[in-house]
């Protein structure tokens, strides 16, 4: 059981990091590439969302799923769901250090 809070916390910030990655670059998108006048600025950003649609469910959906076809169905869902919370436990961190950064 150690092992599932231990793989569910590396899920959880794998993706946190893919997602920072991705959120840095967005923001900065325009200073790193240049502006985007044409259609290839919204094909980018739909490849960029798929693509990491992809990757992010890859993290969290990879290992439960294959625990689940090893029949370790319970396994399965305890990872799925201990990757659940703590991407809510990163979410609700995220909300509660931008409201106290705003009140200052």
């Amino acid at each position: 059981m150690k092992n599932i809070y231990k793989d569910s916390f590396l899920s959880s910030l794998g993706a946190l990091a893919y997602i920072a990655f991705v959120a840095l670059l967005m923001q900065n998108g325009e200073t790193i590439f240049g502006k985007f006048d044409n259609i290839l600025g919204p094909i980018t950003f739909l490849l960029l969302f798929v693509v990491s649609a992809l990757i992010v469910g890859a993290l969290i959906l990879g290992k439960p799923f294959m625990l689940y076809l090893d029949n370790k169905k319970q396994e399965a869902l305890s990872l799925f769901l201990g990757t659940a919370c703590w991407l809510i436990i990163y979410v609700v961190t995220i909300l509660l250090v931008t409201i106290l950064i705003t009140k200052i």
